[in-house]
Parts: structure tokens; C-alpha cells; sequence
């Protein structure tokens, strides 16, 4: 009567739920697998996570040794594979160090603000009335500002620093983080099987974290996934205005900053950082479209 009961109310077995999420990754992965597009991308970040990580074993040169004789040396100069920059260190070991930063930059304030906002909005999503109210409004009071400017303001109040700059990314990708879950959340709590989930006496706590979780953390991380771009853009940009890494550490946006006026007399240096930032953050765009792509049920 019980098992009846069970499967009257809507509910299903932990094996059940556990076999059909892996068979959905699995189909996911596998769309992954056939898109050469996505493969090709998720290689050149890999490559490019890769030599970041193990940037003291691949980096020719020391990336912060100067020479005041080596300045500005063009490309394919015996030693310096990719010139010097205006102070004569090596470019292409401060391009690799700085992949460090600049992934560090855009990964880690994704991470945080996805689960903080994330967080805050299926919380404001599943409980609907005067807390959904209470959490969209605040969260609206920052999202009515444009990213990049309520990143400067942020960045310009707390002063110069990296841990400043994740501060105020943070704070930036919270707001439409939080308006997506909390969208897909209030989607999902009107389903069938969340009403047979209630009907079962279930606590709230119990069919966020068995049912609604499950149908609400995808959307969540293909739009996370779509800002790591956003962010690397974003602290190259605080960088380069002076808000973000400070010098002498190697950085795409502070190498942007520095080079400038260097242009004219050395434009293949001065543009290899900016390269490098559109070169990652295309390729996180386009892993973003193909991962959205392959978790399209409907598609």
C-alpha cells in the first residue's frame, strides 16, 4: 500500500532519479563530443589553463626581470620568442604568468556570486510573496546599473587591489544571477511534481534540495558559464583603468595599460594582451553556446 501510495503521490525512487541523471549527462556529453566547434574551443582553453597553472615550468624568462637594452624587441628576437615589453621583459612569459591572473579574475567572482545569487534566488523564487519581494527589490537596486559602470564605481570607492576587484565582480554578476534562479525557480515550483512532492508531506527544505535543485541548477550554470567571459572583459578593464591588479604583477589588462604607448613603435607588443583576452573570452562564449546548446532537451 505504501510503495502505491509512493507512486500515486508522484514520487520516485533515489536509484530511479540517480539513473536518469546520469542518463542525461551522458546525452549531454555526447552532443558535446559532435560539436567540433565546442571541442575546439574547450582545447584552446584547456591549452590555455594548462600553461597558466604550470606557468614556472614553461615560461622561458623570468616575467619580471627588466633590461632597459632589451626594450620593446620585436617579435622572433633570439630569446625572446614574442619581443619585450617597455621595460625589456620577456612578453611571452609575462603573457603566460598573466593567464593566471586574468583566469583567476574571471573564474573566481563567477563562482562566488553563482552561489551567493543563486542562492538568494531560488530561495526568493520557491517562497514567492513578501520574500521574493523583499530579495528581487535589493537585488534590483544593483542590477539597474550598467555592469561595467557599477563595477568602476565599485572598484573606485574600495580603491586599487585583486581583492577589491572581486569584490566589486561579485557583487556585479550577483544581481542577474539571483533574476535567473529565481526566474527558473518560480517556474519549477508550479510543476505537478512538486505539488505530489507537498502532497507527500515533504518539507520545503526537502523539495528544494531533492526536486527542485535538480531542475534549476543547469540554466543556473549555462548562464554562470556565459559571465566567465563577461569577468575576464570586465577585470582586464579595472586593470587597465588602474582599479584592479596593481603593477609589477603580470595581468592582460595592466600589460594593455602599459603598452599603450607603445603602440606606434611596437604594435605587435602592444596588441598580443588584447589577443589573448579576445582569443579566452570567445572561446568561454562559444563553450557557453555549445553547453546551452547540448542541454536543450527540446533541441
Amino acid at each position: 500500500m505504501s510503495d502505491q501510495a509512493a507512486t500515486f503521490s508522484g514520487a520516485i525512487p533515489d536509484t530511479v532519479k540517480t539513473e536518469r541523471s546520469r542518463s542525461f549527462w551522458q546525452a549531454v556529453f555526447r552532443r558535446l563530443s559532435r560539436d567540433p566547434l565546442t571541442m575546439i574551443c574547450a582545447a584552446i582553453l584547456l591549452a590555455i589553463v594548462l600553461i597558466a597553472i604550470f606557468a614556472p615550468w614553461i615560461a622561458p624568462n623570468d616575467p619580471y626581470k627588466t633590461s632597459m637594452v632589451r626594450r620593446l624587441k620585436p617579435p622572433g628576437t633570439p630569446g625572446y620568442w614574442l619581443g619585450t615589453d617597455e621595460l625589456g621583459r620577456d612578453m611571452l612569459s609575462r603573457l603566460i604568468y598573466g593567464g593566471r591572473l586574468s583566469l583567476f579574475m574571471g573564474f573566481t567572482p563567477v563562482v562566488v556570486a553563482t552561489f551567493i545569487g543563486g542562492t538568494l534566488g531560488v530561495i526568493a523564487g520557491y517562497a514567492g510573496g513578501r520574500i521574493n519581494m523583499a530579495i528581487m527589490r535589493l537585488i534590483d537596486v544593483f542590477y539597474a546599473f550598467p555592469s561595467v559602470l557599477l563595477a568602476v564605481a565599485i572598484s573606485g570607492a574600495l580603491g586599487a587591489g585583486i581583492v577589491n576587484g572581486l569584490v566589486s565582480l561579485i557583487l556585479v554578476f550577483i544581481p542577474p544571477i539571483a533574476r535567473v534562479a529565481e526566474s527558473v525557480t518560480t517556474q519549477v515550483r508550479t510543476q505537478d511534481f512538486i505539488e505530489a512532492a507537498r502532497a507527500t508531506g515533504a518539507s520545503g527544505a526537502r523539495i528544494v534540495t531533492g526536486h527542485v535543485l535538480s531542475n534549476v541548477v543547469g540554466p543556473i550554470l549555462i548562464y554562470a558559464s556565459s559571465l566567465i567571459s563577461v569577468s575576464i572583459v570586465i577585470a582586464s578593464g579595472l586593470s587597465f583603468l588602474g582599479l584592479g591588479v596593481s603593477p609589477p604583477l603580470a595581468d592582460w589588462g595592466l600589460m594593455l595599460n602599459t603598452l599603450r604607448q607603445s603602440i606606434y613603435i611596437a604594435p605587435v607588443n602592444a596588441v598580443l594582451p588584447g589577443v589573448m583576452i579576445f582569443t579566452t573570452s570567445m572561446c568561454f562564449n562559444l563553450m557557453s553556446d555549445g553547453l546551452r546548446s547540448a542541454m536543450d532537451v527540446k533541441g
